[in-house]
């Protein structure tokens, strides 16, 4: 008998997660779809596409900005308006009709944005610029020198979570997930060439895991532990990001988020397993891994989750795979093929290859 037989059943039994009882330990993971209305509004074809997915365990919601500052890419929802939270309720509400659960992942962009977004200059822990093209709204363009954050002003971007995970709930969310992954401002301050300061959230690991720790306990304060996840890709190089002493990093980071008791840690596979299941060991509470490397060269499938449950992990988390098969849950555990998805349509906007992609039709 192998690890995967040994777990073939376990990815569709039940789990506690939190205060929400999961009928199966499939995740939707987050993933940027660029089709919000003008405003960072939600829609009704949002609504259709989350409603669509909602067999899966738990949804985490694409990245939502928690301030303005904080949007990284244009056509991205947010979460910081009165009506951005109005616009979401309906979201929210198709996923809980259809049965689902959805938590908001919470993203700020940091370095990782342009003024052609927003308007304003982006904002890091240090004046490094991210490597490569950022996204705007007349196309790629180089990344901007960010302007560094004064020390007085690190707490208000670790609290604009908090906020945001206050209107998350208001929208109907079922909680948040902090973005701290893939270069993000949270992986900025995370960073030993992102971030260079020498203030109290710079220079040893303890400074470094800071500004991450604030954020997920002031996120905690506001909407409590059982609402509240973060999202890590321990060495990961997204935007040019590089981290020193990764297996210490992240124990003491992971050590200092244990005694908050946050509801998961999200993990990507973006470092050699030896070290992840070093992780896996360290870590108290629930964890979802995401099995194979985001935007890499292949998708997650059902091996992948059978291994990682057979290594530790408490849920898995599936991206590419949820976009052409809204009904993935049940292929998965029918072994019915999946469905290839578009890559021309990630990001190109409108219903086409967003809610258009059917249901496994059985022959008749």
């Amino acid at each position: 008998m192998t690890l995967t037989d040994t777990y073939a059943d376990t990815l569709f039994t039940s789990y506690r997660l939190g205060g929400l009882s999961l009928p199966n330990r499939v995740v939707m993971a987050p993933m940027t779809r660029v089709r919000a209305a003008a405003g960072g509004l939600a829609t009704a074809s949002m609504a259709t596409y989350y409603a669509q997915r909602a067999t899966a365990g738990l949804i985490v919601s694409e990245g939502v900005q928690p301030s303005l500052i904080g949007q990284s890419n244009p056509g991205t929802p947010g979460l910081h308006t009165d009506e951005q939270v109005a616009s979401w309720r309906p979201v929210t509400a198709a996923v809980h009709a259809n049965g689902g659960r959805i938590f908001a992942q919470i993203m700020h962009g940091g370095r990782v944005s342009h003024p052609d977004t927003n308007g304003l200059v982006p904002v890091g822990p240090s004046a490094v610029p991210a490597v490569g093209e950022v996204f705007t709204p007349t196309g790629p363009q180089a990344a901007p020198m960010p302007r560094a954050l004064e020390t007085a002003e690190v707490p208000e971007h670790a609290q604009s979570y908090a906020a945001a995970a206050r209107r998350a709930v208001d929208a109907g969310f079922d909680g948040v997930e902090l973005h701290g992954a893939n270069g993000y401002l949270i992986s900025q301050f995370l960073s030993s060439n992102a971030n260079l300061r020498t203030d109290r959230y710079g220079g040893s690991v303890a400074n470094r895991v800071r500004f991450a720790v604030e954020a997920v306990e002031a996120t905690i304060d506001a909407v409590g532990a059982a609402r509240t996840g973060i999202r890590l890709s321990p060495g990961g190089t997204f935007w040019g990001v590089e981290e020193k002493d990764v297996p210490q990093l992240y124990a003491v980071l992971l050590g200092e988020l244990a005694r908050l008791e946050p509801a998961y840690v999200h993990l990507e596979a973006t470092v050699e397993d030896e070290v992840l299941v070093a992780l896996r060991r360290a870590w108290p509470g629930a964890l979802i891994m995401n099995p194979v490397l985001p935007m890499g060269a292949r998708r997650a499938e059902r091996p992948d989750a059978d291994r990682w449950l057979g290594l530790g992990a408490d849920l898995i988390s599936f991206g590419r795979a949820f976009i052409a098969n809204p009904d993935l849950v049940e292929r998965l555990r029918a072994g019915l093929p999946l469905e290839a998805e578009d890559a021309a349509t990630y990001f190109q906007g409108g219903d086409a290859g967003y809610v258009t992609y059917p249901a496994y039709r059985h022959a008749g």
